[in-house]
């Protein structure tokens, strides 16, 4: 990988869907992402006081306790987004060789979260972008809230390392940062050796992946004064089931 710190290299989002097929991956500005979802910046923004009521995560197995989050489930089939009946979270060793294996039930994300109109209009229009490059008509869609924090000196966004997630695509969210450092985005092609490497700084910029084509990771977050953390919005959809129900 490059060891300089280049420009994040976002994507014309006109090239959004040839970007996620060539590269395995497309990088858009707030400001794209907003009118992607057909909403304002501000409508997004009505979404970042509800990660201030996050639940600890209790199932980190490096001893930590750095991680809140929240976490729930969506059927979209391209007209509606139907939320399920509240399940754990679940993957499979092989995508996940720290927490897999593990039936993990988090606190659901809040109900006026999930109202707010920014959160359906970004759903479906991230959904609609993954069905333009893999057609789906019915996507199973996970949606975790994560706050890391720095209270105990170091938060790790991706305590698992570089992973792949065993899905078909993979959407990262920055939602906030405050008084940190660190906390790099890097993504490695699954079956080649190039790599990009840069740090999503505002609100609000959107990370897509092709899970299939690409590994990623975060790099530990220090803080940089009183009370620093990392809020982002992690989504992942999978045709077919949930993982874990495929059988």
């Amino acid at each position: 990988m490059n060891t300089a710190h280049p420009l994040p290299p976002f994507t014309d989002p006109a090239q959004l869907a040839d970007d996620l097929r060539t590269a395995g991956y497309a990088l858009l500005r707030p400001a794209d992402v907003a009118a992607l979802a057909g909403c304002s910046l501000d409508d997004l923004g009505a979404l970042a006081p509800s990660w201030d009521h996050l639940a600890l995560d209790n199932y980190l197995k490096d001893g930590g306790n750095y991680r809140r989050r929240r976490h729930s489930c969506f059927i979209d089939d391209g007209a509606t987004l139907a939320q399920t009946a509240h399940r754990a979270h679940w993957q499979p060793v092989e995508y996940n060789a720290l927490h897999g294996g593990m039936h993990r039930l988090f606190e659901p994300i809040e109900p006026a979260t999930i109202a707010q109109p920014a959160w359906t209009a970004l759903l479906h229009a991230l959904g609609k972008a993954c069905s333009q490059v893999r057609a789906v008509q019915e996507w199973h869609v996970e949606a975790h809230q994560f706050r890391i924090d720095t209270l105990e000196g170091i938060g790790r966004p991706t305590p698992e390392g570089a992973h792949r997630d065993g899905v078909d695509f993979v959407a990262v969210l920055l939602a906030g940062r405050h008084h940190i450092k660190g906390g790099e985005t890097r993504i490695f092609e699954a079956a080649g050796s190039g790599g990009k490497r840069f740090t999503m700084e505002e609100p609000w910029t959107l990370l897509l992946l092709d899970d299939a084509t690409v590994i990623h990771e975060s790099t530990p977050i220090q803080p940089t004064g009183e009370n620093g953390y990392r809020d982002t919005l992690v989504l992942t959809w999978r045709a077919g089931a949930f993982q874990g129900e495929d059988s």
